[in-house]
C-alpha cells in the first residue's frame, strides 16, 4: 500500500457482460484515478488472478446474475455497450504491529457505476463498520456486515461508501476479514 501498509491481499479479474452472459477477459491490470483514489490512484495495480474454482463458481454465477437484473432495472442496458465487471478478493489482516484498514482513503467513490460487497468470513476482528453517505460527505448510516453472505449493492455515482478500521479481539490470534468487490460499469 502507497501508505506503507502491509495488511491488505487482493486477488483480481476482470470480466465482461454482454449478450446475457459474463465473459471473463483476459487477466489485465486494476486501474483508478487518483480522483477515487487518492492513496493508490493513477497506477495500473497488477494483482494475482482469481482462480478459476471462485470465477466459474455457480454461487459466483448467481451473484453476478443477481446484481444484473437489479442494476438492469434501474438502469436500462445500452445495445452493444457491453458492462465491464471487476472481481476482487480482499483479505484485510490485523496484527499487533499494523491496523487492519479495509478503506484507508474513508468515505469515498470507486469511480464505477455500482459495487457490490459481500462478506465472505470476520476471524477474530471487531469493527469493520460499513459507512455511507452522501455524495457532499453527509452520512447516510452505517451497518457491519458481520455474517457470512451479508452483502450491499451501491450505486457509487450516488453513494460514498467506506469501512473502519478492523481490530482484532484477541491480539495474540490471526485476525482477518475477508470480502468479494464486484463493479459494474458501462
Amino acid at each position: 500500500m502507497a501508505d506503507g501498509g502491509r495488511y491488505r491481499r487482493r486477488r483480481h479479474a476482470a470480466f465482461s457482460h454482454v449478450d446475457g452472459q459474463v465473459v471473463r477477459k483476459p487477466h489485465q491490470p486494476h486501474f483508478q484515478s487518483r480522483d477515487y483514489n487518492p492513496l493508490n490512484g493513477d497506477v495500473q495495480r497488477w494483482f494475482e488472478p482469481v482462480l478459476p474454482t471462485l470465477a466459474d463458481n455457480p454461487v459466483t454465477q448467481a451473484i453476478f446474475d443477481t446484481c444484473i437484473a437489479v442494476i438492469s432495472d434501474v438502469d436500462a442496458p445500452v445495445p452493444n455497450n457491453p458492462r465491464h465487471i471487476e472481481l476482487h478478493q480482499f483479505r484485510i489482516e490485523t496484527t499487533p504491529d499494523h491496523i487492519g484498514r479495509p478503506t484507508p482513503e474513508g468515505l469515498h467513490r470507486d469511480g464505477v457505476d455500482w459495487v457490490f460487497v459481500m462478506l465472505v468470513c470476520r476471524q477474530n476482528v471487531r469493527d469493520g463498520v460499513t459507512e455511507i453517505g452522501a455524495p457532499d460527505g453527509t452520512g447516510l448510516g452505517s451497518f457491519l456486515l458481520e455474517d457470512p453472505g451479508d452483502a450491499v449493492l451501491l450505486d457509487d455515482r450516488r453513494i460514498l461508501h467506506g469501512v473502519t478500521e478492523i481490530h482484532a479481539v484477541d491480539p495474540t490470534c490471526r485476525a482477518y476479514r475477508d470480502v468479494l468487490v464486484i463493479t459494474f460499469t458501462r
